[in-house]
């Protein structure tokens, strides 16, 4: 289908997402929002290996647009925030690994689209906030996902005081996993895909699932003492991919007969 916000390519294995309102600096529209959420939709019902998650212009992504909130009502900004909610979710949902593209600027819901992502390549012109703590909107809900990356007194900084944190500072705190020159991003973001959807795509896939069902459960004690998963997800799923399967039993006979 044809959109107006995003463009979406396929060159070869890899999908790219990239959003297109460069004159309101990519911010997240419902519009907007709704076109990306269906172009991950379709990207991830694909035989695609991995998705890149790019921004035209001279920002990554500002966040929310306030144009959609500056009149609007508590049932309609609901509405906005339900489907920035839908699309970080199924960011997490797909099984191809999301890499996010940065460059310039990421805030606010923006910077929640580079915590949300599997992984984050940014250039060194990236920077990266929560602006909402110097003005009347404090972020919530982007706080969360970058809190799971940085850790509480990090996030809690960002989120008070609303400062740019540089590419540098976000790669420390974890933000990010790789920062490089503008000129290099393209090859940098590549090159981590390579490497990523190596092997089995069906297992990555299952393994992208438990992981993420996993990570933020806490664990609750048994009655003897030790531990055990808070949600049944945690063994993830029990099925054993083909390839594995394969691999598994060469491995087997090869130990039978030693």
């Amino acid at each position: 289908m044809g959109f107006e916000y995003i463009q979406v390519e396929r060159p070869g294995e890899f999908a790219t997402i990239t959003m297109n309102r460069p004159g309101r600096r990519n911010a997240l529209s419902q519009p907007h929002m709704r076109e990306l959420i269906t172009a991950f939709g379709e990207v991830g019902d694909s035989d695609a290996l991995g998705i890149v998650l790019a921004g035209n212009g001279p920002v990554f992504c500002s966040g929310h647009d306030f144009a959609d909130v500056a009149d609007a009502d508590l049932s309609s900004v609901r509405s906005l925030l339900a489907t920035c909610t839908e699309l970080m979710s199924l960011m997490q949902q797909v099984p191809q690994p999301v890499v996010a593209r940065v460059h310039g600027l990421a805030t606010a819901a923006g910077c929640q689209l580079v915590a949300t992502a599997d992984l984050a390549v940014a250039s060194e012109d990236a920077g990266f906030a929560a602006p909402g703590g110097k003005g009347g909107w404090f972020c919530h809900t982007p706080m969360v996902a970058i809190a799971r990356n940085t850790g509480r007194k990090r996030a809690m900084e960002m989120a008070l005081s609303g400062d740019v944190i540089d590419a540098r500072t976000a790669l420390d705190w974890g933000l990010v996993n790789r920062v490089v020159p503008a000129a290099q991003l393209d090859s940098a973001v590549q090159d981590l895909l390579e490497r990523v959807t190596r092997g089995s795509a069906e297992s990555k896939g299952i393994g992208k699932q438990a992981f993420y069902a996993q990570v933020g459960v806490r664990l609750r004690h048994r009655g003897d003492g030790r531990h055990q998963p808070a949600s049944g997800r945690a063994r993830g799923d029990a099925r054993v991919p083909r390839q594995a399967q394969a691999g598994l039993g060469r491995r087997g006979r090869r130990r039978q007969q030693q």
